[in-house]
């Protein structure tokens, strides 16, 4: 062997480069710690069931029972896989299959969790030392005034070998920067499980407005049909000479009046169908979905909630907002670590001759270990001001956390509110309309006995229409909201 290489002083070398590099599990900064749950035990004051302020309690008893539009709360109710199956509806079971299956967002949302968990796999690499080969080759000429009485010849040289670099992390900013990464994998994947609430939701509210729609136009179309079939009843009587032309023009206004409801209403159900096309990943023109009725919608009458402290662990917004906070923390560790020397080890193992018959000879073997330290001087205040303004960033993001917290407690308490007022309003609408419907089969049976005339007939009948679509807007609105509510507790998912 030649005396050139010495294989026992190599091995120790490495060994203690491999020792050196299992020294690296020190990490400064702080650690992260997951926000203590909020201690709100309820979203609205005196609980989620009844109003506690005098007032708001008086009004209650004032406003018409709910009946059997009333829905109940259920609190700490066993999560639902799929939320949207409280509906009960096979149709819309499969528009939201559809739409998750082919929806353009939730794609780019699928590819962007892909690319940060990659990030982390590279991120992580720079655990390990940096393992490279390294063969070259090349002719060479020194100087006459560099080498001085020495005279060498212009030579060829032959050079392959390996090298490995590793910088040692006894501060844990390699630690802190693979920490911070995985927090930004977790708010990709929150932000992927928020899609897909989102996108289920708007294909549910999508869905309802279609059917809502659809019946609406029903109830106005037959709302003109009465108001045309009252202007040929007030025609009659107006040539008999029974009513005046006064009459004639108020049955004529009021069918020019009503027909100004449809327009509005072929419009809004235009842009639910284009919307739910675009939601399934189809363009408008290109693909015709079969339109849902209110039927084929079972209202559920029992609404898991989770609690305040269940709510904060389940929902994707806060749960990456929480990941936001988390990345912030670690990257407080990278910038502290960056303040401290940096150590990286070197080495080289590789063969060179100036023939290459010589170049995998025992006698060109050369090595190389070395060991580096470098620690700033003088920075111009950079690295503590990346500091100060990485704490910065970690306050800002607590802040914000902590308002993504408050801002879904509000929402379910408008919510939960929302509802109660929901079901009273169906239950006032439907009141509404059932008192129409006796209003009108008094005023037939008085025209009938010649005890009022043709136009409270036609008034009642009007009346009567216009109650169904106030009860179908009512209905239409508490379904939306319902669709909202499971929603803001986090869809409740498995």
């Amino acid at each position: 062997m030649s005396p050139h290489f010495d294989g026992k002083r190599v091995a120790s070398a490495l060994g203690g480069l491999l020792a050196a590099a299992l020294l690296g599990g020190c990490t400064v900064g702080p650690s992260f710690h997951r926000p203590t749950a909020p201690a709100a035990a309820a979203y609205r004051p005196g609980g989620e069931s009844h109003p506690v302020d005098t007032a708001a309690a008086s009004a209650a008893r004032r406003a018409p029972p709910a009946g059997p539009y009333a829905q109940r709360f259920l609190h700490r109710a066993a999560a639902t896989p799929q939320w949207w199956t409280l509906f009960n509806s096979p149709k819309l079971d499969e528009l939201i299959r559809r739409a998750m299956a082919d929806n353009r967002n939730l794609a780019a949302a699928k590819a962007t969790l892909a690319q940060a968990r990659e990030l982390v796999a590279a991120q992580t690499g720079q655990l390990y030392p940096q393992v490279s080969l390294q063969a070259g080759t090349g002719r060479q000429k020194y100087g006459a005034q560099f080498l001085g009485t020495f005279a060498v010849a212009p030579f060829t040289y032959e050079a392959v070998g390996v090298g490995v670099h590793y910088m040692l992390d006894y501060a844990g900013a390699t630690a802190r920067s693979i920490e911070e990464q995985k927090a930004l994998e977790q708010y990709e994947q929150s932000e992927l499980e928020a899609a897909r609430l989102t996108l289920s939701g708007d294909v549910a509210s999508e869905a309802v407005v279609v059917a809502a729609t659809r019946e609406q136009i029903r109830a106005t179309a037959e709302l003109l049909a009465e108001d045309r079939s009252n202007l040929r009843l007030v025609r009659t009587a107006f040539a008999n000479g029974s009513v005046s032309r006064l009459d004639v023009l108020t049955a004529q206004s009021q069918l020019a009046s009503d027909q100004t409801l449809l327009p509005p209403l072929y419009q809004r159900l235009a842009m639910a169908r284009h919307g739910l096309a675009v939601l399934l990943g189809r363009p408008p023109a290109d693909w015709s979905q079969p339109d849902l009725e209110l039927t084929d919608l079972r209202l559920p009458r029992a609404l898991p909630v989770s609690v305040p402290s269940q709510l904060v662990r389940r929902r994707p917004d806060i749960l990456a907002a929480q990941a936001q906070l988390h990345a912030a923390t670690a990257a407080v560790g990278v910038a502290t670590a960056n303040l401290y020397p940096q150590i990286t080890l070197t080495a080289t193992l590789g063969q060179q001759a100036l023939r290459p018959a010589k170049l995998f000879d025992v006698s060109s073997t050369a090595w190389s270990l070395i060991a580096g330290l470098t620690q700033p001087l003088f920075d111009g205040g950079t690295l503590r001001a990346e500091r100060r303004a990485a704490l910065d960033a970690l306050h800002a993001s607590a802040d914000r956390y902590q308002e993504v917290v408050l801002d879904s407690f509000g929402q379910v308490a408008n919510l939960l509110d929302a509802l109660d007022h929901d079901a009273q309003l169906v239950a006032a609408q439907a009141n509404a309309r059932d008192t129409s419907e006796s209003s009108l089969d008094l005023a037939r049976q008085s025209y009938q006995a010649g005890n009022s005339g043709l136009l409270q007939v036609l008034d009642a009948q009007r009346l009567r229409q216009r109650a169904e679509l106030g009860f179908l807007q009512a209905q239409e609105r508490q379904y939306l909201d319902t669709v909202q509510l499971l929603l803001a507790v986090g869809g409740p998912l498995a």
